[in-house]
């Protein structure tokens, strides 16, 4: 989350000393893994078996009992990232951090995704709450457990855990779908392009192209739509800007039939792509009970298995990527504010932020009809100007009755398609493109999720801040669960998504005007239909591969114009002979991704001016259109007299970049540079990475391949200065499930199990995943004990 970093810089300074004061003491910190404890909250004695790779395996009398072992095995290796990450979603970052932590607590407590985690709770069925409780149970025993140190974070920023409640786990997954699905910050900067940057109407929709092959939005006069409407929008941009996620989401899956398969079953690829962490998002676990038999990724502080299998059916996530979230500009009067039949009071709530070493903070939190008014979190006086407005914002996840945890928990269940479309049918948020096949032969898809219905008069639909006065602009409820995109066992006898578009132009309803442009998935439905059949060894190249069609298309445009220089026509000769392969060591993917860099500063920074920054990462399409699709307008720049073109710029941009590489390189000669040299998978701590004497002992970093385009995503933020080609975000996890045979299916994620810097489990897959090699993923329990680290039993209380 880029809204995280600055957070934290300067935190305790002393922390490496007191952390080299503490290394034998810390080293106790890992946790018991072998032997027996009497823990309250089970029914029976619980098993945690360790395989070779630290990966719990639990064995419980009762699903409670199996969820309250998660619970306990995700606290021994995840609690600080837990309390952390509780932390964000509830507002109480400045109680460890003091004033730094203070402008996120505003900000999430005044989107009050805490406050709507308690009411989900309460408002769960009697079955989820019951599990949600064993779960929490669970974490509990091991915080209350008399033992040595807590895991290495606590003890050098003397932070105590506190019990772990329910909603501790239901705001967690709401914040992984703001992750997933913020898109409020494009309408703020669109709005911020017209009203600021005195942009057209025409040229905003060009840098916010529709989708390949779609026509463009038809919309309103957006200039006479704000007339009158005067936001300080620089300053709450600015003031917004580190609350807002990275604009990187992503992810693969594709499922094909027996058809396509050389053993006849159906197999399943899944790799989500995240932001790079240490330790990573997913943490595998395997849990047995009578009612409940299932393996996979799962969260940590939050029951259930997200993604994975059990003994008949296995599963994978990608993002769909729906407009969910909308802002609305409230016109207000005195106190009040305007709505389409009169003005309405406001809904408040007190709220008071503890602050370390500080005084308490007091908070007064507003809500329109529309949502929170996240404009409140202004730290200047005069929060807007002219005739009296306020930015309030809607999303689905801020709602009462939000049931995601019963559909994860239901999943896990499941045992055919009919029983997984009936768990998913809950499944609020984020929507996700679900795939799914089962040891019977069939696959199907699904994309469930809440997704607004705009009234038809709405032609904004999510492009800009709307007036929150006018009714059109309300929601209308939600697409109908059967209207979702779905299909079983479809005739091509395969379905893949990679975030395109996954509607064609007859869907009724309106998703979103966001899609990811198709690279990954024209790659990938080339490499599924290229091949007759298919085995876990072929989905396994499949994820590697890091071809990137982006370059491959864009390459003959600017290989016709003529080099600048000597250096460039070097260049030149080796891009010629390039194949679009993302090699990490290679010089070529350097090369061209630095022409690319340079290029896209040429093409729009004289229009973009001040908001060009905030641009700079989201530009893909864009730059197609520009060089292959007839817009090569863009190329002439306004701040001069002379009318430069396309070539003019290709030429100079190749000039700077080999310049710019040469100064970042430690070779002079580009024949030996290598792409995997600034190119590095860079997996941050929180909040660690933030400080310089510690981000060095706990952050992993590896040398990779890939770029945002490939099929194995390496994702770079080349509005990054200082390390514009470092990767940041990739493939979290990667799962490959057999059909034929569950127990041969495999996985692996990006660092490591354990979140202790202490472990062995803390950073042991980094090169395993960086070379797409797996684990096996077996719930045969005579291969989990071969290799076995440890079998911890917990024992009930009497």
């Amino acid at each position: 989350m880029r809204w995280m970093a600055g957070i934290v810089v300067g935190i305790l300074i002393l922390a490496s000393i007191v952390f080299g004061g503490g290394f034998l003491v810390l080293r106790g910190s890992l946790p018991q893994i072998d032997g027996k404890m009497v823990v309250a909250g089970i029914s029976a004695p619980v098993e945690i078996l360790r395989d070779a790779n630290g990966i719990p395996h639990i064995y419980g009398k009762s699903e409670a009992d199996g969820w309250f072992g998660l619970g306990y095995a995700h606290a021994q290796d995840r609690l600080w990232q837990m309390d952390f990450n509780r932390r964000i979603g509830a507002g109480k970052l400045s109680e460890i951090l003091g004033e730094k932590g203070l402008k996120t607590d505003k900000f999430l407590r005044t989107l009050s995704v805490y406050h709507f985690a308690e009411q989900n709770y309460a408002n769960e069925t009697p079955k989820t709450r019951a599990m949600l409780q064993a779960y929490a149970a669970g974490v509990n025993a091991f915080i209350g457990e008399p033992q040595g140190p807590m895991p290495p974070e606590f003890y050098v920023l003397g932070v105590t855990p506190r019990p772990w409640k329910p909603a501790d786990s239901l705001v967690w997954s709401k914040m992984m779908a703001w992750d997933l699905g913020a898109n409020w910050s494009s309408e703020l900067l669109r709005l911020r392009m017209l009203k600021e940057g005195g942009l057209s109407q025409k040229q905003i929709q060009e840098l916010y192209p529709p989708y390949p092959g779609d026509a463009p939005v038809a919309l309103p006069d957006l200039a006479s739509l704000y007339e009158g409407i005067d936001l300080p929008l620089n300053q709450f941009a600015a003031a917004s800007n580190e609350l807002v996620p990275d604009p990187a989401n992503g992810s693969n899956n594709w499922v094909v039939s027996g058809k396509r398969t050389a053993s006849g079953k159906p197999l399943l690829a899944n790799d989500p792509h995240l932001g790079l962490a240490v330790p990573p998002v997913w943490y595998f676990a395997h849990i047995e009970t009578p009612d409940v038999k299932v393996m996979g990724a799962t969260l940590p502080g939050i029951p259930g298995v997200v993604l994975g299998r059990n003994k008949r059916i296995a599963w994978g996530f990608t993002n769909t990527g729906p407009d969910v979230q909308d802002m609305f500009i409230e016109k207000l009067e005195g106190d009040k504010y305007v709505t389409p039949t009169g003005t309405a009071d406001f809904e408040t709530r007190k709220e008071v932020i503890k602050v370390k070493d500080g005084e308490d903070v007091n908070l007064t939190v507003r809500f329109s009809r529309h949502g929170p008014i996240i404009s409140d979190v202004l730290d200047t006086a005069a929060k807007v100007a002219g005739d009296g407005h306020a930015l309030s914002f809607s999303w689905t996840a801020l709602r009462t009755d939000n049931t995601t945890a019963s559909a994860i928990l239901k999943s896990n269940r499941a045992q055919n398609w009919p029983e997984f479309v009936d768990a998913i049918r809950s499944f609020d948020v984020p929507q996700q493109n679900m795939v799914y096949a089962d040891i019977d032969g069939n696959i199907g898809y699904y994309a469930p999720g809440r997704v607004p219905v705009r009234h038809p008069d709405n032609k904004i639909r999510g492009f800009m801040p709307v007036p929150g006065w006018d009714a059109k602009y309300d929601w209308q409820g939600f697409i109908p669960f059967e209207e979702l995109p779905h299909t079983y066992n479809p005739a091509r006898n395969y379905v893949a998504t990679a975030n395109h578009k996954v509607v064609d132009k007859s869907y009724p309803h309106f998703i979103t005007g966001e899609w990811a442009a198709p690279y990954r998935a024209r790659r990938i439905e080339s490499l599924l239909t290229g091949r007759e059949k298919h085995s876990v060894s072929s989905f396994r190249e499949i994820q590697a591969d890091i071809k990137s069609l982006y370059a491959t298309d864009l390459l003959p445009r600017l290989l016709k114009v003529a080099p600048a220089s000597e250096e460039a026509k070097k260049a030149v000769k080796m891009l010629s002979a390039w194949d679009g392969i993302m090699d990490r060591q290679r010089p070529e993917p350097l090369i061209y991704n630095s022409w690319m860099r340079e290029l896209g500063k040429l093409v729009y920074a004289d229009e973009l001016g001040d908001l060009f920054k905030s641009y700079q990462d989201s530009r893909s399409v864009f730059i197609s259109n520009v060089l292959i699709g007839g817009q090569d307008h863009w190329c002439d720049n306004v701040k001069t007299s002379a009318t430069e073109t396309c070539d003019n710029l290709i030429a100079s941009a190749l000039v700077n970049a080999l310049a710019d590489t040469g100064e970042r390189s430690d070779d002079t000669k580009m024949e030996n540079w290598r792409w995997g040299d600034m190119h590095f998978a860079h997996s941050d701590h929180n909040p660690f990475t933030h400080v310089g004497s510690l981000a060095g002992i706990f952050d992993v970093s590896i040398p990779n391949g890939g770029d945002g385009f490939t099929v194995n995503v390496g994702r770079h933020k080349i509005s990054d200065e200082d390390h514009p080609y470092r990767q940041f975000h990739g493939p979290s996890l990667r799962a490959i499930y057999d059909l034929s045979n569950l127990d041969n299916s495999r996985w692996i994620h990006s660092t490591g199990e354990s979140g202790n810097i202490f472990s062995p489990f803390y950073s042991n897959f980094a090169e395993t995943w960086r070379n797409v090699e797996d684990l096996p993923m077996t719930m045969e329990r005579s291969a989990i004990e071969a290799g076995s680290v440890g079998t911890l039993t917990l024992n009930p209380a009497k």
